[in-house]
Parts: C-alpha cells; sequence; structure tokens
C-alpha cells in the first residue's frame, strides 16, 4: 500500500536521488544520482533496500518531513542535528516514525549533504530507469526540480525493516575527511588517475598539481566542485570537445582545477589531466567552500579495485540480490 510523506521544510536544496542515470550520456543527459555515494549507500543498507532505492539527499538543511504513515527510516551524511518529534537522533542509524510524526533536520554542523532512506525507497515515476532528480534538465523526482514546502513523496509502509547502525569504522567525520597534512594544512586528499591530456600539461605545472593546497570555491554545485589556490601554468589549448564523466578533471585557461560531479554536462572542451576516483569523489561531495585539497597522483588499477569493493559490499548481500 502507498502512503505519502509531506514536505514541511524542503531547505535550499533537497533532491531525490538513486543511484544515478545510466546509458543516455549520447543524448547530453547527464548521470545525476547521489553526490556522495557512501553514505546513501548506508543509508539504504540499514533498512534492508535495494543500493539502487530512491532517496533523498539534502544540501546543507535545514529540512522537514512528516510521515503518513509509521515506517522506518535512516539516516546517514552530514550531521544536521536530527529530531524526531523534537526528540534527538543519532545519525548513521535507523528509526522506526509513528504515523503522522514530524522528523526535522538544522543546518548542518559539519559536512554539506545529509540522506534520508525510507523503508522501501521513494516511489516516484522513474524516467529512463531512474529515479533522480536532474534539476537542469529537468528530469525524475517530481517535476524534475528540487523539493518544494507541501511536496508528497510516495512510499511502501509495509517495507522491510530493522533497527540498525553503522559500524564505527565507517561513520565519516567531515571536520576530518581528509587523508594528510600539506604545508602544515589539515587537507582532503583527492587521488587522480591521470587521464586524457595530462601529458600535455608540462612537468612544472603538473608538479604544481600535486604540491599545492586548493580550497573550495562558493561556485561549486552538482556539476562541479570549482577551487581557488595556485593557477596551473601553461595550460593547453582548448580542445575539440570530447566526452568527459563526474571525476574527470578539468583546466579552464585560468589555470585553476574544476573536478566535475554528478550533474555534469556530457561533453567538454578543457583539457583534463585524469580522473579523481570515485570513492573520493564521496568525500569532496561532503566538501564546504573553503575546505582544503590536496591532489595525490594515483593509478586506474587502484582506482577501479576501491570502487569494485565499494559496489561489492553495497550490492553483495542477500537482501539486495
Amino acid at each position: 500500500m502507498t502512503e505519502f510523506a509531506t514536505v514541511e521544510r524542503a531547505g535550499p536544496l533537497s533532491l531525490i536521488q538513486d543511484c544515478g542515470r545510466r546509458g543516455q550520456q549520447h543524448l547530453g543527459v547527464s548521470v545525476s544520482g547521489s553526490a556522495d555515494a557512501h553514505a546513501a549507500g548506508w543509508a539504504n543498507y540499514l533498512l534492508q533496500n535495494s543500493p539502487r532505492a530512491a532517496l533523498l539527499e539534502i544540501c546543507l538543511g535545514p529540512f522537514a518531513l512528516r510521515f503518513g504513515a509509521a515506517t522506518w527510516f535512516a539516516l546517514a551524511g552530514a550531521d544536521c542535528q536530527w529530531q524526531l518529534d523534537g526528540r534527538p537522533l543519532q545519525n548513521w542509524c535507523s528509526h522506526r516514525a509513528p504515523a503522522g510524526s514530524l522528523l526535522q533536520g538544522g543546518v548542518a554542523r559539519s559536512g554539506l549533504r545529509a540522506y534520508v532512506a525510507l523503508a522501501g525507497g521513494i516511489d516516484t515515476l522513474p524516467v529512463w530507469g531512474s529515479r533522480a532528480t536532474s534539476v537542469g534538465e529537468h528530469l525524475g523526482g517530481i517535476d524534475g526540480r528540487a523539493l518544494q514546502n507541501g511536496a508528497r513523496l510516495p512510499y511502501s509502509a509495509a517495507g522491510r525493516s530493522r533497527a540498525a547502525q553503522v559500524p564505527a569504522e565507517y561513520v565519516r567525520d567531515y571536520h576530518h575527511s581528509s587523508a594528510g597534512r600539506r604545508d602544515n594544512a589539515l587537507c582532503m586528499r583527492l587521488r587522480l588517475a591521470p587521464s586524457g591530456q595530462f601529458e600535455q600539461f608540462d612537468t612544472a605545472a603538473r608538479a604544481q598539481l600535486f604540491a599545492g593546497v586548493y580550497r573550495v570555491s562558493p561556485q561549486s554545485d552538482r556539476m562541479g566542485v570549482r577551487f581557488d589556490g595556485p593557477p596551473l601554468a601553461p595550460v593547453p589549448g582548448n580542445l575539440i570537445s570530447e566526452a568527459v564523466a563526474p571525476g574527470a578533471v578539468q583546466v579552464p585557461s585560468n589555470g585553476l582545477p574544476i573536478v566535475l560531479m554528478r550533474d555534469c554536462q556530457t561533453i567538454g572542451g578543457y583539457p583534463k589531466l585524469g580522473h579523481i576516483y570515485r570513492v573520493d569523489l564521496d568525500r569532496l561531495a561532503q566538501a564546504r567552500p573553503g575546505d582544503t585539497v590536496a591532489f595525490a597522483l594515483g593509478t586506474l588499477e587502484e582506482s577501479q579495485a576501491e570502487l569494485r569493493q565499494q559496489r561489492r559490499f553495497f550490492d553483495g548481500h542477500p537482501w539486495n540480490s
């Protein structure tokens, strides 16, 4: 039986997302999907949902949702100081919601994107096999746009459920969502597998990338994360446009790298240094303006191995078969 939850406070950018819309990039349609696959994956996992189930991605907050019927839900990602009917809730856990109860989250204290999964998933109409919201293309979710106050989210109150929490070693502290220091600054480490025009950047420019510290720019969004810092020079001239994908590191003429994210365009003409590991994009999706990052040289083989490991975990349990 389908029930509905009502969005009472939508916040600046709350979206219905899932694993993304694949197979349509030749038509210029972006992949979209959850920006942080680690947090979204855990939210669904806690409820024994399919890893492909649609859930809520809430950017920064605040957010409020009223449940029309009793169900289970799970929280993961940014710490929004969640409460259910005024009672504080633990993040990275599943919880039971009575009929008519109100889930409320404030502005995130750490991280940028919070995830709320409902037992059985959010049952909006799929578009090309995905419920993911792509705002730029007006696809998926509800009317292809960010959620508005009063939006009604369909779900099955009979979805499978359990009380569970994420093991401590997999809970991410976004205050320290990084792996090293550079020039005495704690930085998020982004590993780069060389590709594209990597060899066309001269040795000095590549060395500068891997030695520098960059700050996340306020001009960042789900299409791409821009950085402020030491510009790379010289930059190879623009190219004939070619295919791009999330994780690609483009360098426009100003020399400041851009890491493409889940809503990125499907072609581009800026030269590319390579691709950020997909598992590192999950951490970058939680970075706020002003957070510092450091690029590190990686390999395609390591990037693929870590992604396979992540996907095997979320896909490989009996209830996801």
